[in-house]
């Protein structure tokens, strides 16, 4: 938790007229509301914020009227997806706020160019490099493509568990759903052991339970799990089924940080397949300025990243 300090009284009279501001520049219909007809509101309503945020009302007219009250980097996160914050004016929310930005849009130090290198050299085979909270920092065209159109995702729900739980196109696109994100919840349980104080797993594990009742039915069965090869079928929405296995290598010392994720096919015609796959994906139609990600000379998506357990050496 974060206290906004007695000394910067103008800090939180700046942080009430920003909020404003970025609320009144959003229209209803942008976040999903009907407009009624006796609205003179400008933008949202102050309620309106609040529900989307899923913070009480009194609470966020609290921090509109700049007063000195105790604010969560989760609940800032909130409030910056709810006002629809760009990268910019999400640092500057939370420099205003005085906390640290949970997932903040920062070059990822995991991904070198020997890796950019090696994730381009693998295909047709789907790669990519993710940290331990399952946060994908860069992955190849096939990859892109292997479970829905990765690249049509802002880069903060460019995240597995997330996804998994939340994401129609790649929920679909998973054989065995169920048994799927019941392991993935143990992976990451057992993960977040070592970062439970971090505010960027914080946020993460807020938004899925706010967002999933899958979820939140999984994850209250406290199960744990390491990391480990498995085989697997995805379901193709481009070219079909695919038999795979799921490979990790680990990029730093021990089994905690990023790791490169492969997805070697297990039969002749998932090798076809995946070489179809790669082949549409790279004639594919490009994402527009607003989602596309930074791409190395290589064609690898590179994504930012917020607290990597370990970069690599």
């Amino acid at each position: 938790m974060t206290t906004l300090s007695p000394e910067s009284a103008v800090r939180r009279h700046e942080l009430a007229e920003f909020l404003r501001s970025r609320r009144e520049r959003i229209t209803p219909e942008q976040v999903g509301l009907v407009r009624g007809p006796r609205r003179r509101t400008p933008g949202l309503r102050r309620e309106e914020v609040a529900h989307l945020s899923s913070v009480g009302v009194t609470w966020y007219t609290w921090l509109e009227q700049g007063r000195d009250i105790t604010v969560s980097a989760q609940v800032l996160d909130a409030v910056a997806r709810a006002l629809l914050l760009d990268t910019s004016e999400r640092a500057h929310l939370f420099a205003l706020a005085g906390s640290l930005d949970p997932a903040p849009h920062t070059p990822c130090p995991s991904v070198t160019p020997s890796v950019r290198a090696l994730l381009d050299q693998l295909g047709p085979i789907p790669a990519s490099v993710q940290n331990s909270r399952y946060d994908i920092l860069a992955y190849n065209a096939t990859y892109g493509q292997l479970l829905g159109d990765l690249d049509a995702h802002p880069p903060e729900d460019r995240n597995c568990m997330w996804l998994a739980f939340t994401d129609p196109e790649w929920r679909a696109s998973v054989v065995d759903l169920p048994g799927t994100q019941r392991t993935m919840a143990a992976k990451f349980r057992a993960a977040m052991a070592e970062h439970l104080a971090e505010p960027a797993w914080k946020t993460l594990l807020a938004r899925l339970e706010g967002a999933s009742p899958e979820f939140r039915e999984v994850w209250a069965r406290h199960e744990v799990v390491g990391q480990g090869a498995k085989a697997k079928y995805i379901r193709n929405a481009r070219v079909g089924l695919l038999y795979l296995e799921h490979t990790n290598l680990w990029l730093g010392p021990g089994a905690g940080g990023p790791r490169l994720v492969t997805y070697v096919p297990l039969d002749a015609e998932t090798r076809e397949r995946l070489a179809d796959l790669e082949a549409l994906a790279t004639v594919g139609s490009a994402p527009g300025p607003e989602s596309e990600p930074t791409r190395s000379p290589e064609g690898v998506r590179l994504l930012t990243c917020g607290e990597v357990g370990a970069s690599v050496g």
